[in-house]
């Protein structure tokens, strides 16, 4: 593996995923109670044996940086993973598209000289033995080998579409189509890339020199780099990501991969992790899924002295740190450093860290970003007329997505910490809800930030107890 490169594409913004992107990088996006997205790709590159990796940044970076410098070192001679953020090295611009985030970082290329290049993006959920993956794009002696998975074809229009022949050569690439073409052997199905590549070296900066001249692209791998290629004749492969097998998994475990690219999406990855025989196994001790180590004292579980029954919870994680006295938990993922209180009932929600929860409320698919409170006796999640009158942010199908810092009484007008309302409202994802919302929320005052923890470190900003 010395002799190959890894490069993370993370400078997207995700705009699907708003408020929860708001102010930060899509691939810093929490998951799981403790992880972030980026975690994941740079797990399985660790995992797989890569020791030389660049994480490409641009949009909203600063907590993805702090979160890559803290805790994702290398030890060895020669190991490194290195951040580098947009530096408009060819040009008075920004990156323009996928391509040209690798195009404007050549100069990385040509100080390493690798033979190979792999280019994964930062922002999906899954594991992946990458090493597999080079295997077959050397054995195959391929110009571009392309992960590749099948899925329903009704979702196949939110991904590149990938026609293949018997030796698995690309013939045929559709970027997001509105009509995407089915498999042949399964007409129920669609086959898809996974936005991860491995190419040769030379055929790579070949490829996107040429693609930087040409006024006419959009300068993406999916629209542009891969058709091309194809249509000139390199060897394009595919990867059967299907294939792939996970040390320390049994032999019976099917490959997992989720693109988190929307709110559903994101809430049911989630959920996906709390069921009683999880999809995407985080207890194998072989592929062990990395991220920050945070000197918390373990969860604790509290029987309230009053008139309130023990805790009864089903199918839930809880991170460490967190303090839970509900009356029932069903089906939820509390992220660390929460406080969930007396009387309370959670159900099918997810609450990033730094929350409380006052006494006897009930919230019913929610999420709550980072360090929110919600008010004691306060109901979310039951009512769509009500909740749709209150509060912004509701996905199709009725959940409930409070910004990072976000206090909501029992009634009346949301609070928006300062600095995240004014990001809200600038946004251009947001600020037309928030227009029409203009009415429907205050703003706190600049003593209090969205980055202050509601949680049982700091009782400051938590609400009252009944």
């Amino acid at each position: 593996m010395r002799k190959t490169l890894a490069m993370v594409m993370a400078g997207g913004k995700g705009s699907r995923l708003v408020p929860l992107t708001c102010h930060r990088a899509k691939p810093a996006v929490p998951f799981g109670g403790r992880y972030r997205i980026i975690d994941f790709v740079l797990s399985n590159f660790v995992n797989s044996g890569y020791k030389n990796i660049f994480v490409l940044t641009q949009y909203m970076a600063s907590s993805l940086i702090s979160h890559l410098n803290r805790n994702w070192h290398l030890q060895g001679m020669f190991e490194r993973i290195e951040v580098v953020p947009a530096q408009m090295r060819v040009g008075d611009h920004w990156y323009r598209g996928t391509a040209d985030s690798i195009y404007q970082n050549l100069n990385l290329i040509r100080d390493m000289r690798p033979d190979h290049v792999a280019i994964f993006g930062g922002d999906h959920i899954y594991k992946f033995a990458i090493d597999q993956m080079e295997d077959a794009h050397r054995e195959n002696n391929a110009d571009l080998t392309v992960a590749a998975f099948p899925v329903p074809i009704e979702e196949a229009h939110q991904f590149g579409v990938i026609q293949v022949n018997e030796h698995n050569q690309i013939i045929g690439f559709q970027e997001k189509p509105a009509n995407p073409a089915p498999m042949p052997s399964d007409p129920t199905k669609a086959l898809v890339s996974m936005g991860n590549y491995f190419f040769r070296t030379r055929v790579l900066e070949d490829a996107l020199i040429q693609d930087a001249e040409d006024p006419e692209s959009g300068h993406d791998f999916g629209h542009n780099i891969i058709p091309k290629l194809v249509k000139d004749g390199a060897d394009v492969r595919i990867y059967d990501f299907s294939k792939n097998k996970i040390p320390g998994e049994p032999e019976y475990a099917f490959p997992y991969w989720r693109d988190v690219g929307t709110v559903e999406s994101y809430y049911q990855a989630n959920m996906e992790l709390r069921s009683p025989l999880p999809a995407l196994n985080m207890y194998n001790r072989e592929w062990r899924i990395r991220t920050s180590q945070r000197d918390y004292p373990p969860a604790r579980f509290v029987k309230h002295a009053g008139d309130f029954s023990s805790v009864d919870i089903v199918d839930s994680l809880i991170c460490e740190g967190s303090i839970i006295s509900c009356d029932k938990m069903i089906q939820s993922l509390i992220g660390y450093d929460c406080f969930i209180h007396a009387g309370s009932i959670v159900e099918g929600s997810i609450f990033f860290s730094g929350c409380d929860i006052g006494s006897k409320a009930r919230i019913t698919r929610v999420i709550l970003d980072k360090n929110c409170t919600v008010e004691a006796g306060t109901i979310i999640g039951e009512d769509r007329d009500a909740d749709e009158e209150r509060f912004p942010f509701i996905t199709p199908s009725g959940i409930v997505v409070f910004p990072k810092g976000t206090h909501i009484p029992k009634e009346g007008p949301i609070e928006f910490a300062h600095d995240m309302a004014f990001l809200l409202e600038h946004d251009k994802a947001t600020q037309s809800i928030m227009k029409q919302y203009s009415d429907r929320y205050t703003t706190s005052d600049r003593n209090k930030h969205s980055h202050d923890s509601a949680g049982p470190r700091y009782r400051k900003y938590g609400p009252q107890k009944l």
